[in-house]
């Protein structure tokens, strides 16, 4: 059964996109291809090769109507954030690119069309993005779009190294998510992840990536402008609609081929994962926070399984309208409800938070002893955990606070 718990709701939606919103809570334009005035790209480049004919262009298109709001911080030897101001200056902007550029890497994937014959024989297309090296012995995180379809992945590495014996190991089914390995690889460069539930809206950031597919490791400089973003993704026709939800929103200058590459705070950690960026407006970027890729990277280096813990429920996010809607006693959390379907059930039968005993109309507060919505989704604070984990949930049942202890399981399709 499918587990919507990576879904966007319904009311935050359509505030976000000027969608009418009906009784049941769903939006009448939902998967409506955008009139251009939001529209987003996502940052891989895909170029089409038939034969020795020339290429051509094409993108993903992402859509969303958020507006970023800024603030200013300071930051502090740690690499976080409060106060009125701060500016990365030169030294330290050096300071991070040195020791994070290393372990930035270029991807290039290669999808041959099957079936496909003309004067210049079978159609073979590339692609290219950017992705960060997490393991000495080569395990990479990317975007799952730079790879989608792959046949062939070849890495390049900062130092000019290329690796071509590259395998696709594990897609996240809820996210944007892919991981790689580079087989027999040691003594690689690598990031150091951060932790993306400590972001501050205001903080400085630096955007690397594969710019353009052609120059490697481009940085940029910008600030947080806004967290916990959703947008919807579809192919350059409209179809194929993602929608992908606590997004990071930057000002930082990202642009195709940057797909995959890191977004570091200024203790050169890696806080996000670049994703898109709008074209229609200046400087609205998205990145996938790091702290969602955590739990199932850890189960694919310590035991090869690529597997993404999931609680099994579906939910809104609750805002200071959803709790005033739904008559809740807190204006934060994980509101347990069908959005597609107020009658049916919002918890899936026998899954780890049904066996939790979480029941529809609950409102998740709390995952370990982080508030949920203010540092992330229940999406984003599961992402964290490995399948088998035991975590304690915080939730609110008729405006009585309780809690419960659930057992995560491995999500299936």
């Amino acid at each position: 059964m499918e587990n919507n718990q990576n879904k966007p709701d319904w009311h935050n939606y359509a505030t976000k996109t000027g969608a009418t919103l009906t009784k049941d809570g769903s939006t009448n334009n939902q998967r409506k291809k955008s009139n251009g005035n939001g529209g987003i790209i996502a940052l891989a480049i895909f170029s089409l090769l038939v034969g020795a004919a020339g290429l051509t262009f094409g993108i993903i298109s992402i859509f969303n109507a958020n507006k970023p709001t800024e603030t200013v911080a300071t930051v502090s030897a740690d690499g976080y954030y409060s106060g009125n101001s701060t500016e990365f200056k030169e030294t330290s902007i050096a300071n991070i690119v040195s020791k994070v550029t290393p372990a930035v890497v270029s991807i290039i994937s290669e999808t041959r069309s099957t079936g496909y014959q003309s004067l210049f024989g079978s159609r073979t297309s590339q692609s290219a993005g950017t992705g960060m090296i997490v393991s000495a012995d080569g395990y990479i995180i990317t975007n799952k779009h730079v790879i989608e379809g792959a046949t062939k992945v070849q890495v390049i590495t900062d130092a000019g190294d290329t690796y071509d014996n590259v395998s696709i190991v594990g897609e996240d089914p809820l996210n944007d998510v892919a991981y790689l390995k580079i087989k027999n690889a040691k003594d690689l460069p690598t990031i150091t992840l951060g932790d993306s539930k400590s972001i501050a809206v205001g903080q400085p950031v630096l955007a690397i990536g594969n710019a353009l597919g052609a120059y490697q490791n481009t940085v940029t400089q910008g600030i947080i402008s806004g967290t916990g973003r959703s947008v919807t993704a579809s192919d350059s026709n409209g179809g194929n609609a993602e929608t992908l939800t606590d997004m990071l929103q930057t000002d930082a200058a990202i642009n195709p081929g940057n797909s995959g590459g890191p977004l570091v705070n200024a203790a050169g950690d890696v806080i996000g994962i670049n994703t898109a960026v709008s074209t229609s407006a200046n400087g609205l970027g998205f990145a996938i926070p790091i702290s969602a890729t955590k739990g199932m990277l850890a189960n694919i280096m310590e035991n090869g399984k690529s597997e993404r813990a999931y609680l099994g429920l579906t939910y809104v996010t609750v805002t200071a309208e959803v709790a005033k809607e739904a008559k809740l006693s807190v204006n934060h959390g994980a509101y347990i409800y069908n959005s597609s379907n107020r009658n049916a059930d919002a918890v899936v039968e026998g899954g780890p938070a049904d066996k939790a005993g979480i029941k529809k109309g609950d409102v998740i507060t709390k995952v370990g002893n982080i508030e949920v919505g203010r540092a992330g989704s229940i999406s984003t604070l599961i992402g964290e955990y490995k399948v088998g984990d035991t975590v304690q949930l915080t939730y609110i049942r008729d405006g009585k606070e309780a809690t419960t202890n659930v057992t995560l399981e491995a999500y299936e399709d």
